[in-house]
């Protein structure tokens, strides 16, 4: 395989994570003009998405780990039989969490706190895309195997049919069905895209018959799997969790303007991370090859580069959003009130930013080189006493309300970012190295 450079291993994954933001972009800006708590619904509702996927997460970040070390051992048999571990396994947890959210999604809403047209809201969207989330699950896996064999623009493409597709049926369906049409876009169009990764993935970068490695099974990379993806999904998992915990005291402390302000805002700031986004995942495919091939130099100065340059580019982002804030809100809403929160909110962002860019390329960076204990031993403290404790105590205590909130989010990530950096420049990580020549 060709050496990988971080910008043509950046840019698909940049344009894939664009448009697939972009899918619930345009499902929250097509609500808002339809019904402002719709949007917040659905918002209410992917957050709950979030939480129950911590399985993929387990699966497919271990396999992202494991499939570029071994790749960069040049070990691609080894590389295809985590291929097929990964599939199977996220098919057959896929399908168990569908059934769960279908059965248990009035539950599941209410007990963040969901109520009244909220909750009705929230559980016909929840039921529908929870049903079909199997077909997430198989994409992340299929997506993860492709990006790491540096063919990055092939995941993007099938993001960019998905999200014509998408919108599309949003504007179609939205205005005669609401959220439950909204939900029925994002279900065919994840569906579809399935179909064409798989079709793509079995042609053109592994054979059907990968599944065959898996006899005898393999448990030694079971045990791998779980050693790497644990760690890694408990960080997901906690984050969404913090964030289910923050939406629930939302909900109940502050006021429907608050809560709608908080949604359209973090649809905006997607756009300004997913730079960090597709430049953290870019690094810990190219520093999982070096790893895997005991290029460890190379590892560091490419891992450093990689930061250097996200947070030039989180800087731009945060100074665009600051003067165009008024506009940004204002395409979501006309409400004065929201717009005066959301404006506000968007200034307070700029230093959560700069703590969130350090996190998504550093601590991706440390897993790509089979560093995982540290970034997730880190988020059990931060998230929850500075980010969860920190919100109750500035936004209800202190009676500061949803900039409170935001300060506490802030505070969170710039430590975290802190420590990771530190961490990087330690070097300890050259140590965690899981696949061995």
């Amino acid at each position: 395989m060709k050496k990988l450079k971080l910008f043509n291993v950046a840019w698909p994954i940049f344009v894939e994570t664009a448009l697939f933001m972009t899918l619930g972009f345009v499902d929250v800006f097509i609500l808002s003009s339809y019904n402002d708590l719709a949007a917040s619904a659905v918002n209410t509702a992917n957050q709950s998405v979030s939480i129950v996927t911590i399985v993929f997460t387990v699966i497919s970040g271990a396999s992202a780990v494991l499939i570029s070390q071994y790749l960069g051992a040049k070990k691609k048999e080894s590389a295809s039989r985590i291929a097929a571990i990964s599939i199977l396994f996220n098919l057959i947890f896929g399908i168990i969490i569908s059934v769960l959210l279908v059965i248990f999604s009035g539950d599941i809403l209410s007990f963040i706190g969901a109520e009244g047209e909220l909750l009705t809201l929230a559980g016909d969207y929840l039921s529908i895309v929870g049903g079909c989330l199997f077909f997430q699950a198989l994409l992340s896996s299929m997506a993860v195997i492709v990006r790491n064999h540096g063919l990055t623009s092939i995941s993007m493409f099938v993001t960019v049919g998905m999200n014509i597709i998408n919108t599309g049926l949003d504007i179609l369906l939205v205005p005669k069905m609401g959220v439950t049409g909204v939900a029925l876009a994002t279900s065919f169009s994840r569906i579809l895209g399935t179909i064409v990764l798989a079709i793509i993935l079995f042609v053109k970068i592994e054979n059907i018959k990968i599944f065959k490695l898996l006899k005898p099974f393999p448990f030694k990379d079971i045990k791998d799997i779980i050693k790497v993806g644990v760690p890694s999904a408990l960080e997901t998992f906690l984050y969404n969790v913090s964030q289910l915990v923050i939406t629930s005291m939302v909900l109940v402390y502050l006021s429907e303007s608050e809560l709608i302000a908080k949604t359209y805002v973090q649809n905006i700031t997607m756009f300004f991370y997913i730079f960090a986004v597709s430049i953290g995942q870019a690094s810990q495919i190219i520093t999982g090859h070096l790893v895997g091939a005991n290029k460890m130099d190379e590892a560091y100065k490419g891992g450093l580069k990689a930061y250097r340059n996200a947070l030039i580019i989180t800087a731009v982002s945060c100074v665009l959003g600051v003067f165009f804030r008024e506009p940004l809100i204002s395409i979501f809403s006309d409400n004065p009130e929201v717009i005066e929160l959301g404006t506000g909110l968007l200034l307070l962002n700029c230093a959560l930013e700069f703590g969130r860019t350090s996190n998504l390329v550093l601590i991706a960076t440390l897993r790509g080189a089979g560093d995982v204990y540290f970034p997730t031993s880190c988020a059990i403290f931060s998230m929850w006493a500075v980010s969860v404790f920190g919100s109750y105590l500035f936004a209800v205590v202190f009676e500061m309300g949803i900039y409170g909130l935001w300060i506490a989010l802030a505070a969170d990530e710039i430590l975290r970012g802190v420590l990771m950096f530190i961490r990087f420049k330690g070097g300890k990580w050259k140590t965690k190295r899981i696949v061995k020549n």
